[in-house]
């Protein structure tokens, strides 16, 4: 049950320091969701809303985060 309780903790952690950095993102006007390439279509009775180049700019951050900190952790 230890285990269980760890993971829930960084998970908590994890999902903070990803709140800050989003909120840090609005504060410096850093325009994630609305980048060239994310699909917006708007309607009469609905809109759809698909943040494409968002996506893969964060995905390629977190690589290159990710490969960062394994690197770091193997030495």
């Amino acid at each position: 049950m230890e285990t269980f309780a760890r993971y829930l903790m960084l998970g908590g952690m994890i999902l903070f320091l990803i709140g800050g950095g989003v909120y840090l993102a609005a504060k410096f006007g850093i325009p994630l969701g609305r980048l060239p390439g994310d699909i917006r279509i708007e309607g009469e009775n609905g809109s759809f809303y698909f943040p494409l180049a968002s996506s893969i700019l964060i995905s390629i951050l977190l690589t290159i985060l990710l490969n960062l900190i394994s690197r770091f952790l193997q030495k």
